[in-house]
């Protein structure tokens, strides 16, 4: 932690000749303030070994679910308010609302023990630092807020003739979305995840990348176009594993064709994919999974997402609009475009990428069109929120959107293509800022070639499909950038 230096000043004294500097908040001391200093950082290494040990007795207090859980409350006045012959399906909903909370419990539980060895180590090691308590008070504050809460479950009511049957349902967005700091930047040289290889067809090879989905254990599923497969690949690794299609192009149901994309269905447990060269959508089990089943067919699906209700949407880049599905439905609701090919704020041309936040507003790449539109629930036109300026390369243009993606503050990061780049455009901003790439086309660590797909960790670190290098880019957060002052 302590470098030596020479002209310095000591930060609380003054004085010069200073001998330490903490690398944490970069400041300098003289030895007798280091030391002071370093006990201060003791005590509040202290603090959250206390607040560490406190959360695991509320995560033990929580082993039973309270019985005025909300869901719970919502299925006691289901059962009060209907018919005897509905009381075994509340019975059954009891059950799962109780083992997904217990699952919920396990999985914190599971994190918190990982978070106190690491703790721990770094305790015995005596090398800490600012940023280091300040990530581990935030981690142990979002356990504790998700399990006295947790956001992945929610109560549902599906409408039938005489009985309105309850589900208790888990919700397919992540557990944890971070919040990404308007000041945050990303370390501009990435790193290759997946792929990187040239182009084949090899397990540690990809085909001309499309999308990318990230689930929480950070796993990638990535639609790999050109070799007619989706592949899984965990962190770390250093090859994938096919678990959709990979057995040449075709449109059986152990087959697929160019799928352009693909989610994971959490509570199937299943993916859904837009089989875009056999204009379908197809679900195929996330595990040992043989062949697929056909969810949606004559469909030119270029885009897929789903909301925290397990609606589906899909972009059709020929009909230039946005569908949202409910499962089973036989047709969907238009809730972007439909007006025809155009761009007047009510038309799309064709759109590709689309991303759903938790207001349901829409956010829809408009391709061709250079623009990103936002598309609130039940609205009949869009509002432009990046691009929309003709297709060139300055902050205030796009040029062939692709992936998109809006954080909790509402800023969006979208996928320049032409441009090879990533920008972000902050809430009501007139233009657009580099996040990553902009230097010219290319294979460098700090370039791209075509990019199409943008996802994001629960971290908050940047995946760019990297299309043309057949490769996935990792971009960390820049840690300086989210240091305290």
């Amino acid at each position: 932690m302590a470098t030596t230096t020479e002209k310095n000043c000591c930060s609380i004294c003054g004085k010069e000749k200073v001998e330490s500097k903490c690398e944490g908040c970069s400041k300098d001391f003289c030895s007798s303030h280091f030391a002071d200093h370093r006990q201060e950082l003791s005590k509040k290494m202290e603090e959250v070994e206390v607040t560490c040990d406190l959360f695991r007795q509320t995560l033990t207090e929580q082993t039973s679910p309270p019985a005025k859980h909300p869901v719970m409350q919502n299925i006691d006045k289901w059962e009060h308010d209907s018919i005897n012959i509905i009381r075994q399906t509340a019975e059954e909903a009891r059950q799962l609302l109780l083992k997904h909370i217990t699952e919920n419990v396990t999985q914190t539980e599971l994190h918190l023990n990982k978070l106190t060895d690491q703790i721990w180590q770094i305790r015995q090691e005596n090398n800490f630092v600012e940023i280091d308590i300040n990530q581990w008070q935030e981690e142990l504050y979002r356990l504790k807020k998700e399990l006295t809460n947790p956001s992945n479950i929610i109560f549902r009511q599906d409408s039938t003739p005489l009985v309105h049957k309850i589900f208790v349902h888990m919700k397919t967005t992540p557990l944890y979305v971070p919040n990404i700091s308007i000041n945050t930047k990303w370390i501009q040289n990435g790193s290759t995840v997946a792929g990187g290889n040239g182009r084949g067809i090899g397990l540690n090879q990809l085909n001309y990348p499309r999308s990318i989905f990230i689930d929480i254990d950070q796993t990638m599923y990535i639609a790999d176009y050109s070799n007619h497969r989706i592949v899984e690949w965990k962190y770390g690794a250093a090859c994938g594993q096919v678990v959709a299609g990979g057995n040449r192009l075709g449109n059986r149901t152990h087959q697929l064709n160019n799928p352009s994309d693909v989610i994971v269905d959490e509570e199937q447990d299943c993916l859904i994919i837009s089989d875009y060269g056999n204009r379908r959508v197809m679900r195929w089990p996330r595990r040992n999974g043989t062949n697929g089943q056909i969810l949606i067919s004559d469909i030119d699906c270029s885009g897929l997402t789903m909301d925290n209700h397990g609606f589906l949407y899909i972009s059709d880049s020929q009909k230039h609009e946005v569908r949202r599905w409910r499962m089973g439905d036989s047709s969907g609701i238009v809730v972007a475009g439909g007006n025809g090919r155009g761009n007047r704020l009510d038309q799309l041309s064709f759109p590709t990428s689309i991303f759903v936040d938790r207001d349901h507003s829409v956010y829809v790449s408009d391709s061709e069109n250079h623009r990103v539109m936002k598309w609130m629930k039940g609205v009949k036109e869009g509002i432009i929120v990046a691009g929309g300026q003709d297709k060139k390369k300055g902050l205030i243009q796009l040029s062939s959107t692709r992936g998109v993606f809006s954080d909790s503050l509402g800023t969006v990061y979208v996928v320049d293509w032409s441009n090879a780049r990533v920008l972000r455009w902050s809430k009501g901003a007139t233009q657009g800022t580099i996040v990553v790439g902009g230097n010219g086309e290319g294979a460098e660590a700090h370039q791209l070639h075509c990019p199409m797909g943008l996802s994001i960790d629960r971290y908050g670190n940047l995946y760019v499909v990297d299309n043309s290098n057949h490769r996935i880019q990792r971009f960390n957060i820049d840690p300086k950038s989210t240091s305290p002052n």
